[in-house]
């Protein structure tokens, strides 16, 4: 039997957590989670609008990160300990880090703010920037407000925007689209 994909639980404003804690649907922990869901929605859309191999395998690999971190944000933190959850470690970080290096060894330096843009995969990938780092600033906002966030789920989206503003560069490089340098009106 198919598992039914409505199940009217929600229709009320609530929803639980993993663990079975109810919490209005506005809750900062679900509007957390559900940015960390439209950022890897995105990443999959960027992933589908380039063709360099290498990317597509790190994108996946970054998807399923999300999906680990959107478990961890989406678990009742009193009740994680007794369950098996996937855990992000600092090599998941350093992993990051090295492709974003990689890349770096073949753009050309930056010489001024560029604006996003120039093809689409590159504007897309601005956008996944753009969420990632809207889902950082939520889990910061967890943080200050005294709920359990992982330290290393907030180090890990602080890295991933910067790789994906190093990803849009090398894409477009890879596309020869030129980057359209900022030019402020003084």
């Amino acid at each position: 039997m198919a598992l039914k994909i409505y199940t009217k639980t929600g229709d009320l404003g609530k929803t639980s957590l993993i663990g079975g804690t109810k919490v209005p649907k506005s809750h900062i922990r679900i509007e957390t989670y559900g940015t960390v869901d439209e950022l890897n929605s995105y990443i999959g859309l960027v992933n589908d609008l380039i063709t360099n191999e290498h990317s597509k395998q790190v994108l996946k690999e970054v998807q399923d990160r999300l999906f680990t971190i959107g478990s961890s944000l989406a678990c009742d933190p009193d009740k994680e300990p007794l369950m098996k959850m996937p855990d992000l470690k600092e090599t998941d970080i350093v992993f990051l880090e090295k492709e974003i290096d990689a890349m770096n060894e073949v753009l050309p330096p930056m010489r001024s703010f560029i604006l996003p843009g120039g093809h689409i995969a590159v504007s897309t990938t601005h956008v996944a920037r753009c969420i990632c780092r809207r889902a950082e600033r939520c889990c910061v906002n967890m943080q200050e407000q005294e709920l359990f966030v992982d330290p290393l789920v907030i180090k890990y989206l602080n890295r991933l925007s910067d790789h994906l503003f190093v990803l849009s560069r090398y894409i477009g490089h890879l596309l020869n689209a030129p980057e359209i340098p900022w030019k402020p009106r003084v």
